[in-house]
């Protein structure tokens, strides 16, 4: 293709996405089709990579595809492995793709479907996907080095530790959330149960596969576990019809739990290739591919976002979740515009994998774009359904009454018509006793999707079907994270250990890695167990603080990029990382003061624990229990954040010292070594 060509093709992107997005934002109190925000993503995102992510490259990080990669020069077969750049991009996917941008946009739909699209696009182009890249590249020239290493190495020694206080406090609560979610998913469900265990003796066949039998046979191994996962698929429905086997899938929590820690273990344990790399890329076909047909069917049935652009609720009084607007639509997304988790995978797993740095461009915000992809087509799983609906499956018991009636008619005052025999229906079409109160967006973003599959393909007959694909296909997105975020915190775990004993930071001595495992799986392990007994379902004490501290895990990424970008020599290129700082810092510090100090009780924690302590029932066990949660929620809250404005006011130091000359600057960059494959990369 000519250049005139090619630049008349981004043109016509540009005036798609220019068109789309003016459609979105200001058509008011009429309903819009939700292919426009297909088509405003793909444009977005297309525009962002080839353009920002090519500048980012050539200008800020200067990307060198003849250095030699620590994959390359490390490389021990187990946690040092140079691997084809399409299984990284697809571990990389799958390990950073957890819950976020599948619950987080369904939650924030109370607002309407405008906040969160808009929220999306923009903070994944200029935030998400920066983050990740430069993350990725900057762990890449330090030997995979942990982001916390990177703090202590860049930022100060003070600053190091404190960040790993910080950062290690925040994987143990974000693993033990994800851990939760996937046992409350998959409990009594033989079809999620059958199918995401068959996915582990088909990703330990693809690893041995490309290992030992086919080496570097990429295609034959995705085309053969492809067809595996889909049969895998098909066995979890004849699983659950079958009741001498669905029997044995049929497991209860604590089981689940047991079982799940375990897989942890095992997949930080295990060497790369055998496990967590070639799963992780497996479940990337059930991802992208689900996700690739969702958009797909939006784009051939154009379906109608019945949600409006802007609901009542950006007051702060919505029934899904209290809080205004801003700060609390943002923390509530989180993933799908930046995620913190998503520094600890590109400074984790994923940096010792890379072959060649040009491919941390395409690893990092490529992904990070795909990530974002899927929240924009959560949000349209939860706008396209009636809004009644939506509040109906979404609000809690204790907002809108636990009796069918009583839900109905509390929502329908809202403006949002809805009757109990339209919810009774639509739950025997999906398979359910009932879809009231079902909270924390899984089941509507289940619903939503089943609702456009089934218009496109089978109709009503399969839309029970569609519903437990979905519920499977959100169970698999979170397990991804939490085994590669177990490998990440046990990375972490031996980087701290290795300074008060040398063996026990080696990755490639076997004893540190079990010890190292046995210790990271114990701390979210725990949380587990502990929200597994919880009367409650534990996910009331520990969700409100997994957006602030992925936002906050996100403030520490970016803290440590924009020191490493000012000590390059390159401060004019600063505001590429410091801009989405500075935007984190006022949410996530504002979102925290409300959660601790708001006098409203569904907003403040310790609001929420006096009301609590002032009722009839605050000696009852239970209670007793929700009033301890809501204090130690506002305790850690206020802990992490007086962590992380240390390490602001740490990292602000080194950058107003160095700027003005006090300061040498120092990079604890690897020495330059020139790859052994420089003829195949010229070639």
């Amino acid at each position: 293709m000519s250049k005139s060509a090619r630049a008349l093709v981004w043109v016509g992107v540009t005036a798609a996405g220019v068109l789309s997005v003016a459609t979105i934002a200001i058509h008011r109190g009429e309903e819009i089709n939700a292919m426009w925000l297909v088509v405003a993503a793909v444009c977005s995102y297309a525009l962002g990579y080839r353009f920002y992510s090519k500048f980012i490259a050539a200008r800020v990080l200067t990307l060198d595809a003849l250095r030699a990669t620590p994959a390359e020069r490390l490389e021990n077969g187990r946690d040092f492995v140079r691997t084809n750049k399409w299984v990284v991009f697809g571990h990389h996917f799958a390990a950073i793709a957890g819950p976020g941008p599948l619950v987080g946009p369904v939650l924030a739909a109370q607002f309407g479907y405008l906040p969160g699209t808009l929220w999306i696009l923009t903070g994944a182009v200029f935030a998400g996907c920066v983050q990740d890249f430069v993350i990725l590249l900057f762990s890449v020239r330090r030997d995979g080095k942990s982001l916390t290493e990177m703090a202590k190495d860049e930022i100060g020694r003070l600053g190091g530790l404190i960040a790993y206080v910080a950062v290690i406090s925040i994987i143990v609560i974000l693993l033990g959330v994800c851990a939760l979610i996937v046992v409350n998913a998959l409990k009594a469900s033989p079809w999620g149960t059958f199918t995401i265990a068959m996915t582990i003796p088909i990703a330990l066949l693809m690893g041995v596969y490309l290992r030992r039998i086919r080496p570097g046979k990429v295609l034959e191994s995705s085309v053969l576990g492809f067809l595996l996962v889909l049969l895998a698929i098909w066995g979890g429905q004849w699983a659950s019809q079958t009741p001498s086997v669905g029997r044995f899938f049929t497991l209860t929590a604590p089981t689940l739990a047991i079982l799940i820690i375990i897989y942890g273990f095992a997949a930080s344990a295990l060497p790369v290739w055998l496990l967590l790399a070639p799963r992780d890329y497996l479940s990337t076909f059930v991802k992208l591919g689900t996700i690739a047909m969702l958009a797909l069917g939006i784009v051939a049935l154009r379906p109608t976002l019945h949600m409006p652009a802007l609901t009542r609720f950006i007051d702060g009084t919505g029934p899904v979740f209290a809080g205004n607007l801003f700060p609390f639509a943002f923390v509530t997304i989180a993933c799908g515009a930046i995620s913190g988790f998503h520094s600890l995978i590109a400074s984790g797993t994923t940096p010792k994998l890379i072959s060649r740095e040009t491919e941390t461009r395409m690893v990092g915000y490529g992904a990070m774009a795909c990530e974002s992809m899927v929240a924009i087509m959560a949000v349209v799983a939860a706008c396209v359904m009636q809004p009644g609906t939506y509040f109906a499956i979404n609000s809690p018991a204790g907002i809108v009454g636990q009796a069918p009636e009583a839900a109905a008619a509390s929502i329908s005052s809202w403006g949002f018509p809805v009757t109990a025999s339209d919810m009774h229906v639509l739950a025997q079409d999906v398979g359910e006793q009932t879809l009231y109160n079902r909270t924390g967006g899984a089941p509507a973003f289940a619903v939503g999707m089943a609702q456009i599959f089934s218009h496109s393909i089978g109709g009503k007959a399969l839309m029970a079907i569609w519903y437990h694909f979905a519920l499977m296909f959100e169970a698999l997105f979170i397990l991804t994270v939490l085994d590669a975020g177990t490998r990440v915190g046990r990375f972490m775990v031996q980087d701290a250990l290795g300074h008060v004993w040398k063996p026990l930071g080696r990755t490639s001595w076997y004893p540190s890695i079990l010890a190292n495992s046995a210790l990271i799986v114990a701390a979210w392990g725990y949380f587990l167990w502990q929200g597994v007994k919880d009367p409650l379902g534990g996910i009331n004490s520990l969700w409100p603080l997994f957006g602030i501290s992925n936002q906050l895990l996100a403030t520490v990424a970016l803290c440590v990029a924009t020191t490493i970008i000012i000590k390059m020599g390159r401060p004019k290129y600063a505001p590429v990382t410091l801009v989405p700082l500075t935007w984190l810092v006022a949410v996530t510090f504002s979102a925290s003061y409300y959660k601790i100090f708001d006098p409203n009780p569904r907003i403040g924690f310790l609001a929420h624990a006096r009301l609590l302590a002032s009722g009839a029932n605050a000696a009852a066990p239970a209670t007793a229990r929700l009033i301890f949660n809501d204090r130690l929620d506002a305790l850690v809250t206020g802990i992490l954040i007086v962590l992380i404005a240390a390490i602001l006011v740490e990292s602000a130091t080194e950058w107003i010292r160095v700027l003005a000359g006090r300061k040498q600057p120092v990079l604890r960059e690897s020495p330059f070594v020139a790859t052994r494959f420089a003829a195949e990369e010229q070639g």
